[in-house]
């Protein structure tokens, strides 16, 4: 499979990223991609960026060497009814919203259920587009009711290839993403790949995803990275409702 954007990357905006907007661009150009978002830690995140970031996104141009750019936000979950760190006006100005659970802004120790029900209660918020890393084992999530109401909301599951990268950080990444992919083919469920990549050379990296596809069988056209104008019509359709 062709994998044609990627929806989730980082810059030095948030503060432990390396890069430009424009060397992100520049790489996924290099790379092939029609569509790039770059989505920067939300101000709850320590040491990323404030408040007026992302109301003056609408100055950055979205198309940069012939690549589309998306500017959007990697929002925190802050507790488990679903509250996250940018309020409606400011989100208003992004593209588009990946909601995250880490460990610096919503503790680790909790039940599935509370997680579970803090993100299904993000995802009433029309401006969430994507649920980021659902696979940390420090967060238990209750994937058939996730991905149902993900469904059900026209939310994106992500396939993060960092979480599946050998040496990573998050816990059991691969055995829990697997867990949610066997789920969203039982369901006929699309997902969308993000490098989460916070340096250029990791623009576009899907490998391991790519790789845990096929250990799967997973069918491609639940995979939202081979077609970019059908991931952009899935974000319209999201702030029409």
């Amino acid at each position: 499979m062709k994998y044609l954007l990627d929806s989730h990357t980082h810059t030095i905006a948030s503060g432990h990223a390396y890069c430009t907007v424009l060397e992100m661009a520049r790489a996924a150009a290099d790379r092939g991609l029609e569509l790039l978002c770059i989505t920067d830690h939300a101000p709850a995140m320590e040491g990323t960026t404030c408040r007026d970031y992302f109301a003056n996104l609408g100055v950055i141009d979205r198309e940069l060497f012939g690549v589309q750019i998306r500017m959007g936000v990697e929002l925190n979950l802050l507790d488990t009814e679903g509250t996250v760190d940018l309020d409606e006006p400011l989100l208003r100005r992004t593209d588009m919203a990946i909601v995250s659970l880490h460990t610096k802004c919503i503790p680790t120790g909790g039940t599935a259920e509370g997680y579970t029900n803090g993100l299904l209660q993000a995802m009433k918020n029309p401006y969430v587009n994507i649920i980021g890393h659902p696979d940390d084992g420090r967060y238990p999530l209750d994937y058939p009711t996730l991905v149902r109401a993900a469904a059900d909301a026209g939310v994106l599951l992500e396939v993060n290839n960092s979480s599946l990268t050998p040496g990573g950080f998050r816990v059991n990444g691969p055995l829990h993403c697997a867990e949610m992919l066997r789920e969203c083919k039982k369901q006929g469920v699309p997902v969308v790949v993000g490098s989460d990549a916070h340096f250029v050379s990791y623009v576009g990296n899907h490998q391991y995803a790519d790789a845990l596809f096929q250990e799967l069988n997973f069918p491609e056209e639940l995979v939202m990275n081979r077609d970019s104008a059908a991931f952009l019509a899935f974000l319209k359709a999201r702030r029409a409702r």
